[in-house]
C-alpha cells in the first residue's frame, strides 16, 4: 500500500508573492470602480477584504497600490478617500477633446505658440508636402480640464488648412471642429499610436507633473473623408487622469 508524500510547504517569498498577485488584482478592480464613480469615500477595509474575498493584509497592501499612485489616500476620522479620477478617453470614435470629454467638465486651452513654421522632414512627409519649403501652421496648447493640466497638444497642419485656423478661437474651441468649418470639409479617419513615455523637464512643468512622470503620448494623424492627411498631433496626456478606452468587435 503506497501513500503519498505530504505537500511541500510553500515558501514564505511564495507567499508573499501570491499576496501581491492578489493585491494587484484587487487594486486594478477598486480602481474600475473609482473610473466608474462608485465612491467617493471608500468603503471600510473589512467591508472590501469581504467583498473581494481576500485578507485584510491583502486588501490593504492593493490599496497601498493606489495611494502610491495618487489615486486614493488615508485621511484621519473619513477613511480612505478618492483624491484623483481618471476620465475615459475613447478610441473608438474621431473626436476632439471637448467633444470627448464635455460630460465631465470644462476644457479650456492655452495657446502656448501659433503660426508658420518650417517642419521637419518626417512631418511634411506624413502631412504629404512635397518640401519643407512649403511651411506648416504649428499650434500649441496646454489644456486643462476644470482647471487641471491635462494635456500638452502639438499640432502640424498644411499651410492652405492651417492658415484660416490662425483667425479663429483656439483657446475655447476644438482643432477638428474648426477644420471643418473653416474648410467646409468633413474629417474621415485618423492613423494613430499610444505609448507610454517619461515626461521631460519641460513637459513636466508645463503639466505640473513630477519630472519624469509616466505620460501617455498619443500620435494621431487624420485625414479628410477624401484621404488627404491634414492633421499630424502629438498629444502628451497626464497618466494620472486619464485612461484611454475604446469598444471594438473581432469581425
Amino acid at each position: 500500500m503506497s501513500t503519498s508524500a505530504a505537500p511541500e510547504p510553500v515558501p514564505l517569498a511564495g507567499a508573499r508573492r501570491l499576496r501581491s498577485d492578489r493585491a494587484r488584482l484587487v487594486a486594478d478592480a477598486v480602481r474600475r470602480q473609482i473610473l466608474r464613480g462608485d465612491y467617493d469615500v471608500l468603503p471600510d477595509e473589512r467591508v472590501l477584504s469581504e467583498e473581494f474575498g481576500v485578507s485584510r493584509n491583502t486588501m490593504r497592501e492593493g490599496l497601498d497600490l493606489l495611494r502610491c499612485e495618487g489615486i486614493v489616500e488615508r485621511r484621519q476620522g473619513v477613511g480612505t478617500v478618492v483624491t484623483a479620477r481618471k476620465y475615459a478617453h475613447g478610441l473608438d470614435r474621431l473626436l476632439g477633446l471637448a467633444e470627448t470629454l464635455n460630460e465631465h467638465g470644462t476644457i479650456t486651452n492655452e495657446v502656448r505658440s501659433a503660426g508658420r513654421v518650417s517642419p521637419p522632414k518626417v512631418v511634411a512627409q506624413r502631412l504629404g508636402i512635397d518640401g519643407r519649403d512649403d511651411g506648416v501652421v504649428y499650434i500649441e496648447r496646454l489644456r486643462r480640464l476644470n482647471g487641471l493640466p491635462l494635456s500638452l497638444d502639438l499640432t502640424y497642419l498644411p499651410m492652405d488648412v492651417g492658415g484660416p485656423l490662425l483667425d479663429e478661437d483656439l483657446v475655447n474651441r476644438d482643432i477638428f471642429c474648426l477644420i471643418e468649418e473653416t474648410t467646409g470639409r468633413g474629417l474621415g479617419t485618423a492613423e494613430l499610436s499610444l505609448e507610454a513615455v517619461n515626461a521631460d523637464p519641460h513637459t513636466a512643468a508645463v503639466l505640473d507633473a513630477p519630472r519624469g512622470a509616466a505620460l501617455l503620448l498619443l500620435e494621431r494623424l487624420t485625414h479628410f473623408d477624401d484621404g488627404r492627411p491634414v492633421d499630424l498631433e502629438f498629444v502628451r496626456f497626464r497618466g494620472d487622469r486619464l485612461t484611454m478606452s475604446a469598444r471594438v468587435s473581432r469581425s
